[in-house]
């Protein structure tokens, strides 16, 4: 089966757990500070403003109370999101409110969340589908003329950037993931971005039991180093060192992985260019630059499922991403949502990541272009 996502891990790796071992030394320690200070770096940005945490759901739920939303707020969320962005805001006790999306890019416009801005609305949680930028300009400024916080769900845009800046970096908070399915992948982790140091101060409190005082063998002022205080009920969502040392070394290999993503993405867009029955994803806008996380592909003729069905009998494995969340009963959320509902009827996502051979590439073009002369 060709999958449509699969992570590269290599010897490299391994030689650095390795190591980890035999410091004896597994937990959250000096090689967690190393890959938040490069990834801070890679970013643009400063360590002030840089924190690791577990996973990026975990950022998706801290983001709630970081930004300091309230159950009586709302928060406006592109109904194209992942059901992790969805949970954060209910579980906070606050009101999903969702927006339509384009239905090409599968993006939010800035139009589209200012239709469902009310006098209730606190945050605005955006995401950038497949590390694919939303006109940041627009909607920053649209943030700024309802002085409204911009949270960014960046999970799969770990190389994505916007006019020349990362993606993640324009909101009060940005976040990546690094999951077994993405493109950097270290088991679990993600990176937070904050654009006000203090709020870092905060996060770091809030995601290790909200403690004031550091451990013994770093205390040497008190001398009762197991006396302690904290400064809010906060979680235990941090990184280790066995995650960070798998993430450093994938951080090395970044620039190939973005390369044979392209390679891939260039192959797709070359061999299916002549399909009518198909719409290709929209070329990405200049000045911005995408970390090819999905190449999703939308039929004419809503032949989306036989499609699928026909690629997997074939042993080509395809998904759609994300299901909206106003079709998921459990939000109880309704309204008309054109661009959403068209996306989630035609669009498919085809096999992307780094593993993919020549021959597996020709084999994904080769069974949609036969399914195209048999059906279309």
């Amino acid at each position: 089966m060709i999958n449509v996502f699969q992570p590269t891990l290599g010897k490299e790796e391994l030689e650095r757990l390795e190591q980890v071992f035999a410091s004896n030394w597994i937990g959250k320690g000096k090689l967690v500070n190393e890959f938040e200070a490069i990834y801070a770096e890679h970013l643009g940005s400063t360590k002030d403003r840089v924190l690791s945490t577990n996973c990026c759901s975990e950022g998706l739920f801290s983001s709630m109370h970081l930004c300091d939303i309230k159950p009586e707020d709302e928060v406006i969320l592109p109904t194209v999101s992942f059901v992790g962005a969805g949970n954060a805001v209910c579980a906070n006790g606050s009101k999903m409110v969702l927006c339509d999306v384009d239905k090409r890019s599968l993006n939010a416009t800035a139009e589209d969340i200012e239709r469902v801005i009310t006098p209730k609305t606190k945050a605005i949680l955006l995401l950038h589908f497949g590390g694919i930028a939303c006109d940041m300009d627009k909607i920053m400024d649209l943030a700024d003329t309802y002085k409204l916080k911009v949270i960014e769900d960046c999970a799969a845009g770990v190389c994505s950037t916007y006019k020349g800046k990362a993606l993640g970096t324009f909101g009060d908070m940005g976040m990546w993931s690094f999951d077994a399915m993405k493109i950097l992948v270290c088991g679990d982790g993600a990176m937070l971005h904050f654009r006000d140091p203090e709020l870092r101060e905060r996060a770091e409190k809030w995601l290790y039991f909200g403690l004031q005082t550091k451990s013994g063998y770093e205390n040497s002022v008190a001398q009762k180093w197991w006396e302690f205080d904290i400064s809010c009920f906060g979680h235990r969502a941090i990184m280790n060192d066995v995650t960070a040392a798998i993430a450093l070394e994938q951080y090395k290999k970044l620039p190939t992985y973005m390369e044979k993503r392209a390679a891939v993405h260039e192959f797709y867009n070359e061999g299916l260019k002549d399909m009518e029955w198909l719409d290709l994803p929209l070329p990405i806008e200049q000045g911005c630059t995408s970390s090819y996380y999905f190449y999703h592909i939308q039929t004419k003729n809503c032949m989306r499922d036989q499609l699928a069905k026909f690629l997997r009998d074939n042993d080509i494995y395809t998904t759609y991403r994300y299901f909206p969340l106003h079709r998921v009963p459990g939000y109880g959320v309704s309204g008309i949502f054109p661009g959403a509902d068209y996306a989630a009827d035609n669009t498919l996502c085809l096999p992307m990541h780094q593993s993919l051979s020549q021959a597996d590439t020709e084999k994904v073009v080769e069974k949609i272009r036969e399914f195209g002369k048999l059906y279309c």
